[in-house]
């Protein structure tokens, strides 16, 4: 029998399923409440405006060049549109600035080909995206631990890498609502990474999925806004910006973008050239059209409604979870971060969970790059309604009740 293990490149020995994808599985056993998925509801999802927008296209003049093949960088309106946005955020861009991709995933896979050599060194925050690691994964890095608290020299992270035989080549943070913690990096938190950055000559990557999902407290620029304001242009800067519409519009469109500086957007156009040629035409055609007509509405909308589950959710961690149990208490995004009483596993919790109180979660030791964080766990309460929440929450926090007591 062949043994395809000894013909497979070394790379793919890093590469790991995603619990969080094997957990979407759950997702259709009616018996169990997912907090798991990470996921936008789709009964929020703007239909209508998507219908009207292919039909458009499919009517129109425009139908052939949306069903052919196009260039790499993506769909000019749509790119133009997003130079527009990233202007109204403090990020004053041209069209050459931005480059579409199949999705805020892909650009992370792309710019872990762009940088890491094997043995290089990713900052990553502890915890940090899961998405994000097994996107690096396949480009045989190693991890240190990125803390905006700025604890840490930029000597140190330097000669830790050049022990593990490469060099620091990024810093990788996801400042607004982080996946998996909801916290969001302050503004001291953003310049110290961006001092760091100039001092170890490194890139950083911002990934700013979340960035429109905010629904308390004041909005604080974005790294590379704060970068421009001290360089004066876009092309001078170390910051690459990751953009999506996963988040607002429909994530099954597959369209996200990054902006950066010329450079950096000449080389990810060759790497799609030999990937995939372009993202899908008819689809950032369609998204252009939807967002030029109703995104702030779009946004509005999804903001009222994950606005009032974050609060319910909230409100019965206060009410059901014991003594010792602590979490985040995020100003937008679609996740809860739990850090349980020393001595309890994450993993064990959710098969005792799925079990029986039937309610699904993510263990956070996948988020750590070190495999640590036993002791945590991720809720996400996007695709929850205010009933579902206090009932799942009122379950999960007698398991813990348990579990704690029974570890005294």
């Amino acid at each position: 029998m062949l043994n395809w293990e000894s013909i497979f490149a070394t790379r793919s020995n890093r590469m790991r399923a995603s619990e969080i994808r094997e957990l979407l599985k759950l997702l259709d056993r009616p018996e169990i409440i997912s907090f798991a998925g990470g996921i936008p509801d789709p009964e929020l999802f703007p239909n209508d405006a998507f219908k009207e927008a292919y039909a458009e296209i499919f009517g129109g003049p425009t139908v052939g060049a949306a069903l052919q093949y196009s260039v790499s960088e993506g769909y000019r309106p749509l790119r133009e549109w997003l130079a527009g946005q990233m202007a109204a955020i403090g990020i004053p861009a041209s069209v050459d600035n931005i480059f579409i991709t199949s999705g805020s995933q892909q650009g992370l896979d792309y710019l872990g080909k762009l940088f890491l050599s094997p043995k290089d060194t990713a900052l990553v925050t502890w915890p940090t995206y899961l998405g994000a690691l097994q996107a690096f994964n396949a480009y045989e890095p190693t991890y240190d631990q990125l803390n905006p608290a700025g604890n840490r020299t930029p000597g140190a992270y330097a000669q830790a890498a050049e022990e593990g035989g490469g060099r620091v080549k990024f810093a990788y943070l996801s400042a607004d609502f982080a996946n998996p913690t909801g916290e969001t990096v302050d503004r001291a938190g953003r310049e110290r990474v961006l001092a760091l950055a100039e001092e170890l000559d490194i890139a950083v990557i911002e990934d700013a999925a979340y960035q429109s999902l905010r629904y308390d407290g004041e909005a604080v620029p974005p790294i590379l806004a704060l970068e421009i304001a001290r360089k004066g242009d876009i092309n001078n800067t170390r910051t690459i910006y990751c953009g999506s519409f996963s988040k607002t519009l429909a994530p099954g469109l597959r369209v996200g973008w990054i902006c950066a500086a010329e450079p950096v957007i000449r080389k990810l156009v060759l790497m799609k050239q030999a990937a995939d040629l372009h993202s899908s035409t008819i689809n950032q055609m369609a998204i252009a059209t939807v967002a030029e007509r109703g995104f702030d509405e779009q946004v509005k909308k999804i903001h009222g409604a994950y606005r009032q589950r974050r609060n319910a959710m909230l409100l019965a961690l206060e009410r059901y979870m014991p003594a010792g149990v602590t979490w985040t208490k995020p100003e937008g995004g679609m996740f809860i971060w739990v850090t349980l009483p020393k001595g309890t596993d994450g993993a064990e919790l959710l098969a005792k969970s799925i079990e029986t109180a039937k309610v699904a979660f993510v263990p956070g030791r996948a988020f750590f790059a070190d495999g640590s964080g036993e002791n945590t766990l991720r809720l996400s309460f996007s695709c929850a309604n205010g009933r579902m929440i206090d009932e799942g929450i009122r379950r999960l926090g007698d398991l813990v009740r348990g579990e704690v007591a029974q570890a005294a």
